[in-house]
């Protein structure tokens, strides 16, 4: 919330207050008391109103006007008073003067239509406000109250807030899994459709990473806890996106930057009108236009207009397995116009596999694994884990070292061994099966025992069956495409090819990816979509970063401004599309709020309206930027499958 608007409240309130249900958030509208109140001043002043119609005693008029006054402005009034105090003032120090005055003047009733009108857009803010939160942690709801576990050789059934770290739960077909583990027993298919997005179920057995909130398919399961509740991935992402929702995007702060000074602006050009108009003519007439000025100049509709976009969007994002950190994030995500990929695990199924191997005369092609194998058993690479599948016997290995960008080093039964990629390692003889290896697109590995190449691995990690639609389909919207891989350029190109790409950089460091995205940057606003490990340098270096796959993985998230918490690549256009449809509304909102100011003060300084009618329009501005906002709310999740057919596009729009 703008420091400018609150907007009677003019500062964020805990979780709840509103609604005086402790942390819950309000599901009705009559739930939310500044709701309440002003259905009450309402009452009141209708009451009034038809007292005066009906002839009454203009006291009980009066009386019925007076309480319908207090009753509105007890929405803002006390909040206003105590951030006067910290010397503190906003729209509501505004809408208080404003009141105040009309009091003074006599219009009693006047007064008391502006505090009716003003707690109703205070209400309606803090509903629609609490209402997208809501949503957001709608994901911990997701996680089963109750967890069947295993202890002292007996099952039992307990709180889930009571699992503990190497507890083993029991999950039987169709429960949710209550927190995050790993599969000890079992096999199945989970359904993650409402953490990811994805709506394909996920195979997985023994060793497989599981999540709150995933619903078993039909095996039974034992699952070794490795997060509490209060610490699993679920309660993670609601945190991350609630902590970040106060980073405030350009608009955001261009709204505040407007605001805030317009604030002790409009005081003041109100004391001028009322002190040069009184010097001239009537002094009541020209207090009373000082008063309408200073509620027609109220920008509490352009200070709440972005905020209310911002939560409704970064919520709706959520539901559809996308992480947006704060408003920053959203602005960046719907103006970005490149997009530059990293290529494995992002393009590929991060799913190597070995499909060729080539050795020099008398050497196999086991011994040329083996000795591989010995090396990449001490690697985290992606493809140490295709070439430790393709054998069965790994040797020891001693003094195991990585070169950087390049490959390893170590011995192997006293030999001098080392494994890495053509430039590093001269293929020599094998030139011929190197290249034949990256026409295929595979990237070759070279294996060097006591200084002679002896063999070349190849691995493919195979394209994304959805890749080349997700392409397709960036580019119709008018993104341009970039491939980064420290791949070879020969195994890039042919990859790239397949996935409609034109533009590739090849074999390159991570500070060359680094690099060059700091040049694409020079060109147009870049997005770069990597695993948030090894791409760090260019996610922290684009105008955004995206990490793929991010669901339980705490440096992609924390690396990254976006992150996907699915594997499915489709995401990344469907949030592309909603960023740009938030964008459009928060722009909508701002050109509305300006307009209703410039308009409305000089008819409120000429006497064409008064201040019931100033204040009517106002505040119904205010409900028409609300509603507005609320529209970013809306996101529809991915089809039921990732077929290698083009995409539906996935509407987000209203």
């Amino acid at each position: 919330m703008s420091d400018a608007c609150g907007c009677g409240d003019d500062e964020p309130r805990p979780a709840g207050e509103a609604a005086g249900a402790g942390d819950q958030e309000p599901e009705r509208l009559w739930q939310v008391s500044e709701l309440r109140w002003a259905a009450v001043s309402g009452m009141l002043l209708l009451a009034g109103y038809s007292t005066g119609w009906a002839g009454g005693p203009s006291w009980a008029q009066l009386g019925l006007q007076g309480v319908a006054l207090v009753a509105g402005a007890w929405t803002f009034v006390p909040s206003t008073v105590r951030r006067l105090l910290k010397g503190k003032i906003g729209v509501g120090t505004l809408m208080t003067i404003a009141a105040v005055g009309a009091v003074a003047l006599g219009e009693v009733g006047e007064a008391a239509m502006l505090a009716f009108l003003f707690s109703i857009s205070e209400g309606l803010e803090e509903y629609s406000l609490r209402r997208t939160r809501r949503g957001l942690r709608a994901l911990l709801a997701l996680v089963p109250k109750e967890a069947t576990v295993r202890r002292d050789g007996a099952e039992q059934v307990i709180p889930s807030a009571e699992l503990r770290i190497g507890d083993l739960m029991v999950v039987k077909p169709g429960e949710r899994i209550a927190t995050d583990g790993i599969i000890r027993a079992g096999r199945t298919a989970l359904d993650v459709s409402a953490i990811t997005g994805e709506s394909v179920p996920v195979e997985a057995d023994v060793g497989s990473e599981v999540f709150a909130g995933s619903i078993n398919g039909n095996g039974a399961l034992e699952i070794e806890v490795t997060a509490t509740a209060a610490d699993n991935s679920l309660a993670r992402i609601v945190a991350i996106v609630e902590a970040e929702q106060s980073r405030k995007g350009t608009r955001q702060r261009l709204a505040d930057r407007v605001a805030r000074p317009l604030v002790p602006g409009v005081m003041i050009a109100a004391a001028m009108i009322a002190l040069v108009g009184s010097l001239f003519g009537d002094p009541l007439v020209w207090v009373e236009r000082a008063l309408v000025v200073l509620v027609a100049a109220s920008p509490c509709a352009l200070a709440i207009s972005v905020p209310v976009t911002v939560v409704a969007a970064i919520g709706a994002a959520s539901k559809i397995g996308v992480l947006v950190k704060g408003g920053a994030a959203l602005e960046n995500l719907g103006t970005v116009k490149t997009i530059a990929v990293d290529k494995t695990g992002t393009l590929t199924r991060n799913r190597p596999a070995v499909i060729d191997i080539a050795t020099i005369p008398g050497m196999s092609d086991q011994h040329v694994l083996e000795l591989a194998a010995a090396l990449e058993a001490r690697s985290e690479h992606p493809l140490a884990r295709a070439i430790l599948a393709a054998v069965g016997h790994v040797p020891a290995a001693e003094d195991v070292q990585a070169v950087t960008g390049a490959g390893l080093t170590g011995h192997v039964d006293g030999r001098l061994v080392r494994l890495g990629r053509p430039g590093w390692l001269e293929p020599g003889n094998l030139a011929e099966a190197v290249n034949r290896m990256q026409r295929a697109g595979a990237t070759a590995v070279l294996v060097e025992a006591d200084s002679r190449v002896i063999g070349a691995i190849a691995v493919r990690d195979e394209l994304r069956p959805e890749a080349a639609a997700v392409v397709a389909r960036l580019r119709s919207d008018g993104y341009g495409v970039v491939m980064l891989t420290g791949d070879n350029p020969a195994t890039a190109t042919a990859l790239a090819a397949q996935a409609g790409i034109n533009e590739v950089h090849a074999d390159l460091r991570p500070e060359d990816k680094a690099r060059v995205i700091d040049r694409l940057r020079g060109r147009q606003p870049t997005a770069m979509v990597g695993d948030g490990v090894n791409d760090a340098p260019a996610l922290a270096t684009a105008d955004l970063g995206i990490a793929m796959g991010a669901m339980g993985t705490d440096v992609a998230i924390e690396t990254a401004d976006v992150a996907l918490m699915g594997e499915d690549l489709r995401h990344l256009p469907q949030a592309l599309e909603h960023a740009r449809h938030s964008r459009r509304i928060m722009l909508q909102n701002i050109g509305l709020s300006l307009a209703i100011v410039t308009v409305l003060m000089p008819l409120a300084l000429s006497g064409v309206l008064g201040l019931a009618a100033v204040v009517a329009v106002h505040e119904v501005a205010e409900v028409a930027v609300i509603a507005n906002g609320v529209r970013a709310g809306r996101a529809r999740p991915l089809p039921a499958a990732a077929g290698t057919t083009a995409p539906a596009r996935q509407e987000v729009l209203a």
